[in-house]
């Protein structure tokens, strides 16, 4: 086979490595902090270092033209990085490849255009006004707690058209028992690790059956009454082959979970993390509670505002720089790839992409620890590289329910700012677990009226 030419050229760019004073120490840094792991290593080596997990050979690339080398240039020369995420998702969209993944993304995307984008906003709104008429004055809620119910609730809604109120609390524990497994980069190691009789293994299986058994309800209550209702799930019952066959149950169910858990678990989070910053930046909470009052005027908010909510869309950016769900993604190479700075990538290597990284780099976003709204007026955003955030991924693999979160985050938190002020509990102490997402671990926060 014949060596391609940039592999054959000796003036291309030496990327150093990174090695361990003793072997595993790289690995239990990663799964001690994989956040300062990566941050330290582009501070201290630059915008390209690679480092090795047992045989992974892996790229820490951090510059944005890097970003859209990998994800968007060179997207074909890469695929899906993601060991054992494919036990829980199976071959659902985010897990496939190839010929498959495209079927169903076309399938899937028109349960994502802005039409049905719209239509989604009402049952949003509806949904986010009923959370915050159960809130009562002073009393401290577990935050995550409470936006994963609403969230389950929204998700379940408007993509599927059911009701999970009632399990609303099991679905959010057995979904973090399944997070418990995906830790730090450990996740590409592979499915091997689910061999071992290891607690957090048994948890994973306990939490995946119980997700399940939930998925299979509500595609049994659809198929009992199969009308059409214009929402995702009728969408994936209707679907037909070439050869006219529908989709296998087995498919189904992996696109199904797939769409519940990432869908829920994303606006969880970022709406999470967007609540404990405003706690912290109460100029920023100004801000926002000058545009509801202004938009909404003393009346109940509606979907047709979405647009008008520009503070608050700002807020929800800042605070996905700031604490992105999605804090890296990783593709491994198809085969030797030279990006646009003459770095190699050899095949079978993992380009690891950290939004973490690149959204805190001061190149950027100057100050970059500061909640800054201004970094989102259409100025600031024209004046930054394109890929230097990218909180949904980028290319022809970036996230499908990207116009969906942005609604979803939008409309949810100007709902609960019209009504509520939350207030760090006072000696509690907020930490970011880091798994598949980049969830809060702590926040407790006191609701007061406004």
């Amino acid at each position: 086979m014949r060596v391609p030419e940039f592999l054959q050229s000796s003036d291309r760019p030496r990327v150093p490595a990174i090695r361990g004073r003793w072997p595993g120490q790289l690995f239990l840094e990663l799964r001690r902090d994989p956040l300062a792991f990566l941050q330290e290593a582009q501070r201290t080596h630059g915008d390209a270092v690679r480092f090795r997990l047992g045989r992974e050979q892996i790229y820490l690339l951090s510059h944005p033209d890097m970003v859209r080398d990998v994800l968007v240039i060179h997207a074909q020369s890469f695929r899906m990085a993601l060991g054992f995420q494919r036990a829980l998702l199976g071959e659902g969209l985010l897990t496939s490849d190839g010929a498959l993944h495209q079927r169903q993304r076309r399938l899937i995307q028109p349960a994502f255009h802005h039409a049905r984008i719209a239509t989604y906003s009402k049952t949003m709104v509806e949904a986010a006004l009923r959370a915050a008429e159960r809130w009562v004055d002073g009393v401290e809620l577990d935050v995550r707690e409470e936006l994963t119910r609403l969230n389950l609730e929204l998700v379940a809604k408007t993509l599927f058209g059911c009701e999970v109120e009632g399990v609303a609390a099991e679905i959010g524990r057995a979904v973090t028992d399944v997070q418990g497994l995906f830790g730090g980069l450990a996740m590409s190691l592979g499915e091997v690790v689910l061999k071992f009789p290891l607690p957090s293994v048994r948890r994973f299986r306990r939490g995946l059956a119980r997700l399940d058994l939930e998925v299979e309800r509500i595609v049994a209550e659809r198929r009992s009454d199969p009308s059409e209702r214009g929402d995702l799930l009728s969408m994936l019952l209707g679907a037909r082959d070439a050869d006219g066959r529908p989709m296998s149950g087995r498919q189904l169910r992996d696109e199904v979970m797939t769409l519940f858990l990432t869908g829920h678990e994303t606006i969880t989070s970022a709406l999470s993390w967007t609540l404990y910053l405003l706690g912290q930046n109460p100029e920023v909470e100004r801000k926002l509670h000058a545009e509801v009052e202004e938009v909404f005027c003393r009346r109940a908010p509606k979907a047709e505002d979405l647009p008008r909510l520009q503070v608050a869309r700002a807020v929800f950016s800042e605070a996905l720089r700031l604490r992105p769900t999605a804090w890296a993604v990783a593709r491994r190479a198809l085969e030797p790839v030279k990006l646009g700075d003459g770095t190699v990538i050899p095949a079978n290597a993992l380009a690891v992409l950290s939004q973490w990284v690149v959204h805190h780099d001061a190149r950027w976003f100057p100050e970059p620890e500061r909640m800054v709204l201004e970094r989102w007026t259409p100025e600031a955003r024209a004046a930054r590289h394109r890929f230097a955030y990218f909180p949904f991924g980028a290319g022809p693999r970036s996230c499908i329910g990207e116009s969906f979160a942005w609604a979803a985050g939008t409309l949810v938190l100007a709902v609960i700012a019209r009504r509520w002020r939350l207030v760090p509990v006072a000696g509690t102490t907020v930490r970011a677990d880091v798994r598949i997402t980049l969830r809060p671990i702590g926040l407790r926060m006191q609701v007061r009226s406004r």
